[in-house]
């Protein structure tokens, strides 16, 4: 059976570890030193290293693990990241080592020029593109860029599980009511997801079903995120690109 484990990382990420059989896999691992002490205190070894985008926050620890444990590593195509073994881009399939699962690759530029998807097995590996209740920065790509990566996650499976590399949920969902304030679901996820974060649980995975109904970035042709957007802009915008960047920038300083 496949498990899969949050590692916290720094201040705020996670490190996804898969298990099964006594073999490990780690997702976007920003530090070694995490993943090392979880792989030793469950005796288990690492067969592969996955990667989301190049920031060092997801991949600082990515070659130190790959030295020790003589694994191979997979990660984007389009950005420069050292020492990856195989370079991935959209339509890609590849089976992790030692896990026995296939995973396909999503490109998903826009918070990186180069950030892929990792999807299979009812689950998404989206690094910092889709948060729970959120979205990731826009720092090398276009609004645009952005907004058409998202619709590409919200098109997968609603039940699909979406691992995200950081711990961001409840103030993402504050963010989201002040933009969509007549959200039920919102107070609903709101109670749950600080529930879990007053007992020190991760809030994640979501499902994209629950992205859609409460995530104010992949709702941008709704009524009351299109209002809100066009009163902090203090205009009329034209169509869900612009409606997506004024959110953002709402974000940016919220």
């Amino acid at each position: 059976m496949l498990a899969i484990h949050a590692v916290p990382a720094f201040k705020d990420n996670y490190i996804w570890i898969l298990e099964r059989g006594g073999n490990a896999v780690a997702v976007d691992p920003g530090d070694a030193k995490p993943v090392e002490e979880f792989l030793r205190a469950r005796d288990l070894k690492l067969t592969a290293v996955l990667a989301t985008h190049h920031h060092a926050d997801h991949v600082g620890g990515l070659a130190a693990l790959a030295a020790h444990w003589r694994c191979p590593t997979f990660g984007p195509a389009r950005e420069v990241a050292e020492d990856l073994d195989r370079r991935l881009s959209q339509g890609e399939s590849f089976e992790i080592p030692g896990i026995g699962i296939s995973l396909e690759t999503l490109d998903i530029p826009g918070h990186t020029a180069g950030h892929i998807a990792l999807f299979g097995d009812g689950m998404v590996f989206c690094g910092d593109t889709l948060f729970a209740c959120g979205c990731g920065r826009v720092f090398e790509g276009t609004p645009a860029q952005m907004l058409e990566s998202l619709t590409k996650l919200a098109r997968l499976p609603p039940s699909t599980r979406v691992y995200c590399g950081h711990e961001y949920t409840v103030a993402n969902i504050r963010f989201a009511q002040a933009v969509e304030p007549r959200n039920r679901a919102l107070d609903e996820r709101k109670e749950r997801d600080t529930g879990k974060q007053l007992r020190g649980e991760p809030t994640l995975p979501s499902t994209i079903a629950e992205e859609l109904a409460t995530n104010p970035f992949l709702r941008c042709g709704e009524r009351e995120v299109i209002a809100s957007a066009e009163k902090h802009a203090g205009r009329r915008l034209g169509g869900p690109v612009e409606v997506f960047a004024e959110i953002r920038a709402w974000k940016n300083a919220f």
